[in-house]
């Protein structure tokens, strides 16, 4: 694999969107991502911490929906527009929330390795859009688990009158494919079970039987030593354990049992209930009022990712994310726009030996960016136009949003009589029954700009789909000779104006970049 196009060990002080965009395709093992969760709360950081001048609002309106961003999703992910006017049916703010997560949820598939995973942090407020979100972009079949965190053991001081009191996160488990990795975690076994199970001992030590046979497990009976069942392992398997002093049984005639030996055995394997984490205390805590568990990330960064790996946290708030990935020899990029959470991250990872591992003292600075990666193709290594327009000025005509581009599409197609007539199949409707549409498809390399759209009706635009051109759509309806010279000559003098509306729009002097902040040292 070529070695990715961003820093390692380094925190991007930026909107999070613009760092994935300009990172480049199945680069990442593994992502962590701890996002708002739509609570409604302002957060505060505790008084005297680190955290104390971090302050954060976690209250949406459909106002914080970026029309870029629909213009996006409804081009692409036309299912991800309908999901999110579902949600609008029923909370602006809620709506808003999606279209910030959805745009966000593309880029962080697009980026992760096809042996990677995503682990999505949230609450019961957002979990189940967001599940929905994530079956439509990664596919039903990439979902692993929904985890849930307890992360309160008491709620002495929960104020919660006519409902249970709330006391778990969930945390949605994705994988990029079925080749992504994963390493099955283990906790000790407890005192009372090893008292009432690895209850046997022998010149080997202390051990435990469990049966042999598995019924349930749909094994075909076979006869073992004279006793006929349907044994849980091969008969190969069977003999070796027998030969091996590995099998006893209660009385002559029944069924064989296996021994486990207690050195032998990994622990109880955790499943998606994790209530054995503490919250945050002591050293570990730095005053941030949504800080997760050094454990907690440990748990997941060791279960999808091995040494040498890379962890990608793109909400890193306080950096225990990093932190964790730091102490198990992974590779770490993060991203936050939070001029104090790069501060208390810095100084968590400068100072690990004395805080809250015993790992050693990292050997390389932790460096904070100001400008995003920049985008490569694999092959040539030529640098891609960063797509966000913030490192380097778009045109005015690339910045047309769907809203402009309709408006003038119906302006020129509308007919004296307020009709229009279809370019794909000549029928004559009023404008709302019309969608924008592209001319050439994006999947054969077709623009978004104007001069690539076009107003065709609702059945044309079924017809169409994604991957069909114009004339493709002629040819389908049988459309030949005299008719199709006159379309022809329509979409023409449309492509004529779209022409000249460029030429205006970038005749004008261009805005200047966006002016990017220095590193600070």
């Amino acid at each position: 694999m070529p070695p990715p196009n961003f820093n390692i060990s380094a925190l991007y002080a930026l909107d999070n969107l613009e760092v994935m965009r300009g990172m480049d395709s199945a680069t990442v093992h593994l992502i962590y991502a701890d996002p708002p969760f739509n609570s409604k709360r302002i957060y505060q950081g505790m008084p005297g911490t680190k955290a104390a001048s971090h302050r954060f609002r976690d209250t949406w309106s459909w106002n914080d929906a970026k029309e870029e961003w629909l213009d996006q999703l409804e081009n692409d992910w036309p299912v991800i527009s309908q999901l999110i006017a579902v949600a609008k049916a029923h909370s602006d703010g809620m709506a808003g929330y999606l279209a910030f997560m959805s745009v966000r949820i593309i880029e962080m598939h697009r980026i992760l390795r096809n042996d990677g995973s995503l682990y999505l942090h949230c609450d019961p407020t957002a979990s189940a859009y967001l599940r929905n979100l994530l079956d439509i972009v990664f596919g039903s079949k990439q979902f692993r688990n929904e985890i849930m965190w307890q992360r309160k053991t008491g709620v002495k001081h929960n104020l919660a009158r006519k409902r249970m009191p709330a006391s778990h996160d969930a945390i949605l488990y994705y994988v990029r494919s079925s080749q992504a990795a994963y390493q099955p975690q283990f906790t000790p076994y407890s005192d009372e079970y090893l008292s009432k199970t690895y209850k046997y001992t022998d010149q080997r030590g202390r051990y435990a039987t469990f049966p042999c046979t598995n019924d349930a497990g749909g094994n075909k009976p076979y006869a073992f030593r004279g006793i006929t069942r349907a044994w849980r392992f091969a008969p190969e398997t069977m003999q070796q354990m027998y030969d091996d002093g590995l099998l006893v049984q209660a009385t002559a005639n029944s069924p064989f049992r296996y021994k486990k030996y207690l050195g032998a055995g990994d622990g109880v394997k955790v499943d998606d209930c994790w209530v054995d984490i503490p919250q945050v205390a002591g050293h570990e805590n730095t005053g941030w009022q949504t800080q997760k568990p050094l454990a907690l990330l440990e748990r997941i960064i060791k279960s999808s990712s091995s040494e040498d790996d890379i962890v990608f946290d793109p909400f890193c708030g306080c950096g225990t994310a990093l932190v964790a990935a730091e102490t198990l020899g992974r590779r770490w990029v993060g991203a936050d726009d939070d001029a104090n959470a790069v501060d208390v991250i810095r100084e968590r990872l400068a100072n690990l030996t004395g805080g809250v591992t015993d790992a050693p003292q990292m050997q390389n600075p932790v460096d904070v960016l100001y400008r995003p990666p920049q985008r490569t193709v694999a092959d040539t290594g030529k640098a891609l136009p960063d797509p966000t327009g913030t490192v380097g000025a778009r045109k005015p005509s690339d910045r047309m949003t769907n809203r402009e581009i309709r408006a003038k599409l119906e302006q020129w197609q509308t007919e004296m009589d307020g009709m229009i007539t279809c370019p794909g199949c000549a029928e004559r409707l009023k404008p709302r029954y019309f969608h924008v549409d592209h001319i050439n498809p994006k999947s054969l390399g077709g623009r978004n700009r104007i001069d690539n759209r076009i107003l065709i009706c609702s059945a044309c635009n079924l017809d169409k789909s994604n991957t069909n051109t114009i004339a493709e759509l002629w040819k389908e309806h049988g459309i030949r000779g005299k008719q199709r010279q006159q379309q022809q000559t329509y979409l023409k003098d449309l492509l004529l104006k779209a022409d000249a509306l460029i030429d205006h729009l970038d005749a004008a002097e261009p805005p200047a970049p966006q002016l990017l902040m220095p590193c600070r040292q």
